[in-house]
């Protein structure tokens, strides 16, 4: 369920207006195509940007790249390729949020884009660039924009990536795909994390009763949440593991790797329904890494 909306204290000090709040939503399995599935993302990130970046930006960073509730720093993981190859490189980052990950990406030379279909939460990066208060640049590039239309011209980008961002929240993914490719250079690399594809037949809950199987797994009907009026106002795109490699190859990449993080012993943390108990026992993220012929 979408949480109890809460308003920021840095947006109240700064004066910005609270976005307007909305009815508590019905949760549904039903059909979404691109339209509605987009409309439903770009509200309800601007309505949640707030509460989702006081809850999660102490473990997120100001300028981590965190692929997802695991703790999976790319500082380590190296999926981008070696953070020493990555000056001077032209980034783009599908889904950006507040801008963590094209933070990190800048302070390691290259040239990163943060795109994201929400205004609230590119605000929100604009406030953190603001409150470094650093010598040098005044930030990231920010582009508001759908992920399945990116406004840039062929082969701006010799890199692209998404952490959590875009991918699982558009009917069509291999749109997304498409686009990304048309931007990459020849040799690109695209590399993007998403819910890993076995959770959807899991109940969302961190304890025990996540732990048993509640769906079919192959049932590929989209998860909504709509309003009084059955309108969408959270839309969630299940596929699985085989689609997302299909989805892939059908965007004019080539996989070549797969990556499902372990849960560390270091991370204590609950994450709606990611949780050290779960996180022990069945994959909670897939991170695909591709690359454009």
């Amino acid at each position: 369920m979408v949480q109890e909306h809460k308003p920021s204290a840095a947006f109240e000090a700064a004066g910005v207006p609270e976005p307007p709040e909305a009815s508590e939503p019905t949760a549904t399995r039903r059909i979404a195509d691109d339209t509605e599935s987009s409309r439903a993302s770009r509200g309800w990130w601007d309505r949640n940007a707030d509460e989702y970046q006081e809850e999660h930006g102490a473990f997120l960073g100001d300028d981590r790249f965190i692929w997802g509730p695991e703790g999976l720093d790319e500082e380590e993981a190296g999926l981008l390729g070696p953070a020493d190859r990555l000056k001077g490189r032209d980034v783009l980052e599908v889904g950006a949020g507040a801008a963590q990950c094209s933070r990190w990406l800048a302070a390691r030379g290259a040239r990163p884009v943060a795109l994201d279909i929400s205004h609230r939460q590119l605000r929100h990066a604009r406030r953190i660039d603001a409150e470094a208060a650093a010598p040098g640049p005044s930030g990231v590039a920010l582009v508001q924009a759908d992920a399945t239309a990116l406004p840039f011209r062929d082969g701006s980008f010799d890199l692209a990536c998404s952490a959590y961002g875009a991918v699982p929240f558009v009917a069509e993914p291999v749109r997304v795909m498409r686009e990304v490719r048309r931007v990459l250079r020849p040799g690109g690399r695209w590399v993007f994390s998403v819910t890993h594809p076995v959770r959807w037949a899991f109940p969302d809950e961190p304890g025990p009763e996540g732990l048993s199987i509640s769906g079919s797994y192959f049932d590929r009907t989209p998860y909504v949440e709509q309003d009084d009026e059955g309108r969408a106002v959270y839309v969630e795109h299940h596929r699985t593991l085989g689609d997302r490699v299909r989805d892939v190859a059908g965007g004019g990449f080539r996989l070549i790797d797969l990556v499902e993080p372990e849960w560390p012993a270091w991370n204590r943390q609950e994450w709606g329904g990611w949780s050290p108990l779960r996180g022990g026992l069945i994959p909670g993220t897939a991170v695909f890494v591709c690359e454009r012929d």
